[in-house]
């Protein structure tokens, strides 16, 4: 049996990769860590946890020698309004943390997940169909060390020979996860607010356009992008996917579908709002579809309903 190290599980995505790479490999097999220490009721705690800062180099050679991994998934990163309000933890996050990870990797020739974003495109990108390979210059610290780390990673992969795969999320959207600092953080948020209060304001204008997913997707491209036949690979690093693209105005009209009372209101953050307006509106994926076989399965209709039977589920249980 293969052993996995997750770093950052307790955050968005890790949250539900953990459960299902447990489900995949078995319990035991997979050990969740993060910077924090876990709260007992965290799904992640079903099973093997360690508190660990990537960022210490020392502490996590000593992990991955100790257990010698053979596959992975660094998660570990702050996301891109939390980075630009303290630039400087996340340089030491998202880069010395990635550095550390790479290099202990490839002490003990583990395969290695790496995700990158849609931060890591700019305001000179195309913003419509964006293309995989196109021109990228962000304007976000978030984005800069998601070059830099797409990079770096391919930059193991040829002097080393790592076997570094990885994807550049849209913004996702999970019923499991709380949001972690993020720009699209409203897609989550609004579900909540419609459930709780019927109301919702959001701090992205009506038609701001940004490519999304359901975590459910998310969570498969990963594994199946890891599992994939590496002779297929030509771009390994850095895959763009998505499911589909809205605007918040277009989430509400969807949401009103189920909730007719439901009201949007807008209070723009204009931090934000920049950021979201330097981000693709549309992915080109082909190169997913054509190199390991991507196809999403929830498009916005399917995730809205699924998200808020699942949420209401959760509330029931709570009570």
């Amino acid at each position: 049996m293969l052993k996995v190290l997750v770093t950052g599980a307790l955050g968005q995505v890790g949250s539900e990769l953990v459960p299902a790479l447990r489900r995949f490999y078995g319990t035991e097999q997979v050990l969740a860590t993060d910077i924090r220490g876990a709260p007992a009721e965290h799904p992640s705690l079903g099973g093997p946890y360690e508190q660990l800062d990537c960022a210490n180099g020392n502490a996590l050679r000593e992990l991955l020698e100790r257990h010698r991994f053979k596959v992975v998934y660094h998660l570990a990163a702050i996301l891109s309004a939390r980075a630009e309000a303290d630039p400087q933890l996340a340089w030491r996050v998202n880069m010395e943390g990635l550095y550390n990870v790479l290099e202990a990797a490839r002490q003990i020739n583990a395969q290695v997940f790496v995700p990158s974003s849609i931060a890591a495109f700019g305001p000179n990108t195309p913003q419509d169909h964006t293309p995989q390979d196109t021109i990228q210059r962000p304007n976000t610290l978030y984005g800069v060390t998601k070059v830099a780390g797409e990079l770096l990673c391919d930059y193991y992969a040829l002097r080393f020979g790592l076997d570094v795969r990885g994807l550049r999320y849209p913004g996702l959207i999970s019923y499991t996860a709380h949001p972690g600092g993020g720009t699209t953080d409203y897609a989550v948020e609004i579900f909540h607010h419609a459930l709780r209060h019927n109301q919702y304001t959001s701090f992205l204008g009506p038609d701001t356009r940004l490519p999304m997913m359901y975590m459910p997707d998310a969570i498969r491209a990963t594994l199946e992008l890891m599992q994939a036949d590496p002779a297929r690979l030509r771009h390994r690093n850095a895959f763009n996917i998505m499911a589909f693209s809205c605007t918040p105005a277009e989430l509400a009209a969807e949401i009103q579908k189920h909730r007719p009372g439901f009201k949007m209101h807008y209070a723009v953050d204009p931090l934000r709002q920049a950021i979201a307006e330097s981000w693709p509106r549309t992915l080109d994926d082909s190169a997913a579809r054509e190199e390991w076989g991507w196809q999403p399965r929830y498009n916005l209709a399917g995730m809205t309903a699924d998200m808020l039977e699942k949420l209401a589920e959760r509330a029931l249980k709570e009570v």
